[in-house]
């Protein structure tokens, strides 16, 4: 089996858009701007031997505010700027009621199961509460890179990073071996 580490996209990868005074998703090409550092500390982890997915929750899809074809292009030009394997999107929104839908864990289970994961030597990064507790319910060990929408009381983050190389960084000092 082999060790990943999953990352949320959008306030981890990628800068969020301020939407009135909320962090949103890129709507359009212009909007996107990969998070400084996440170029070499993703490459750092590439190195090491682990598997990269990005598990992203879009529901702007499902409101009617973005189209699935503009979230696959924002997601090819993350898979071409980082060393990413894949990108698992959950299309749905509070309602639906999918096992995908962070903070459920479905997106990493199914990952797992088809990439032969070990989820327990695993690690899942992220700037809210939701991919916390989605890589907690799946059994990683879960990182909050902290931001000021991160609702950190709603979650148990085992580490809480003040940036993605810290992230990486605590990552690379238990994960490898």
């Amino acid at each position: 089996m082999r060790r990943a580490v999953f990352f949320d996209r959008d306030g981890t990868l990628n800068e969020t858009v301020d939407r009135d005074g909320s962090p949103g998703s890129p709507r359009a090409m212009d909007e996107l701007e990969i998070v400084s550092d996440a170029p070499e500390g993703l490459q750092r982890l590439h190195d090491a031997g682990f598997v990269l997915l990005c598990a992203t929750n879009q529901p702007e899809v499902a409101r009617g505010l973005t189209s699935r074809t503009f979230v696959d292009s924002v997601n090819r030009c993350l898979l071409e700027a980082l060393p990413l394997d894949e990108v698992l999107v959950c299309w749905h929104d509070d309602g639906a009621s999918c096992a995908c839908r962070k903070p459920l864990p479905g997106l990493l289970n199914d990952a797992a199961q088809r990439l032969d994961l070990d989820l327990q030597a695993s690690f899942m990064v992220g700037d809210r509460w939701r991919d916390v507790e989605a890589g907690r319910a799946a059994g990683c060990h879960s990182i909050l890179v902290l931001r000021p929408w991160s609702e950190q009381w709603r979650c148990s983050p085992e580490f809480t990073a003040g940036s993605l190389t810290e992230a990486c960084a605590w990552i690379l000092d238990r994960g490898t071996g």
